[in-house]
């Protein structure tokens, strides 16, 4: 089943060492991409958040934030002077070169980053954080693929609404065909016969023939519908995989369009070349969803 590579998910989790809050949004991307704000105390963690992230999430950008509110930790939290000064003055220069009058609100400045310090922040054991920590990524992770499969079932039922679509537009091509061969035949015999009237000459059937049998062979676009038959299938099974791969689907398309492509320029008819606008522009509508399949 295909799974979107767009959605959200969000984790509470409450343990002895503190709450962790855990906050996912993904977006479409070629590859797997990880943009993490853990804070300060959880950085040294960031390589195992990557790998269980990664885990569990094939493709698309993951953007994170994590928030650990730890047990007791207002105590724990100092004002670092240093940080607040140097808020401090580059404001006042900046107050003086606007000629602002507003007086600088130190309160403000203590929510800054980096203003207030955990003085403890080293004391705990990190195997034990992570254990939390990861339970709470997990159940994000969990929350977020939930939405991402509901997501991906409605594009999944889309697409095959579009693959049955340009089943039976094929058909339609299937069918005429072999129809062009005779339509050109009769409308090269006609040519022919009023040319030959009009100058008094003859010409054997067999060099008529031969130029038919010249544009059947130039215009026979039955390998095109076979093979293109064939991707059609293979886009059917790729898509109702247990773990479907946006990947292989685009390639699939790729393919098609291909196909699509060559029957359109070979077939010579007005016919065929509706259906093939037709096949082309379903197969962007399926390219533009396939693109946000994980």
């Amino acid at each position: 089943m295909p799974r979107s590579m767009t959605g959200q998910g969000h984790a509470h989790h409450e343990s002895s060492l503190g709450t962790f809050v855990v906050e996912l949004r993904t977006v479409n991307n070629r590859g797997f991409k990880l943009s993490a704000r853990l804070g300060d105390q959880l950085n040294v963690l960031e390589p195992q958040v990557d790998g269980l992230v990664r885990s569990q999430v094939r493709r698309g950008t993951v953007q994170m934030n994590v928030h650990w509110r730890k047990t007791g930790a207002a105590g724990n939290c100092q004002i670092d002077q240093d940080v607040i000064r140097a808020y401090y003055r580059q404001l006042d220069a900046l107050r003086e070169e606007l000629g602002c009058r507003h007086e600088i609100d130190l309160s403000r400045l203590a929510t800054l980053p980096g203003a207030l310090v955990d003085a403890v922040a080293g004391d705990y054991d990190q195997e034990a954080v992570w254990q939390e920590l990861a339970a709470a990524i997990s159940a994000a992770i969990l929350n977020l693929n939930s939405m991402r499969d509901r997501e991906g079932a409605a594009m999944g039922r889309q697409l095959e609404s579009d693959l049955n679509l340009m089943t039976l537009t094929l058909g339609k091509i299937r069918s005429r065909a072999p129809l062009v061969i005779d339509n050109y035949r009769d409308r090269l015999r006609t040519k022919v016969d009023s040319y030959l009237r009009q100058e008094g000459v003859s010409v054997e059937t067999p060099e008529l023939l031969r130029e038919v049998q010249i544009y059947a062979d130039r215009s026979d676009i039955s390998e095109e519908i076979t093979r293109l038959d064939s991707h059609i299938v293979l886009f059917s099974e790729a898509l109702s995989a247990a773990e479907s791969s946006g990947r292989k689907l685009d390639f699939v398309i790729q393919e098609m369009l291909r196909e699509t492509n060559t029957i359109g320029s070979k077939a010579s008819d007005a016919e065929i070349a509706h259906c093939v606008v037709e096949i082309k522009c379903t197969l962007e509508r399926m390219r533009e969803l396939v693109q946000n399949i994980e």
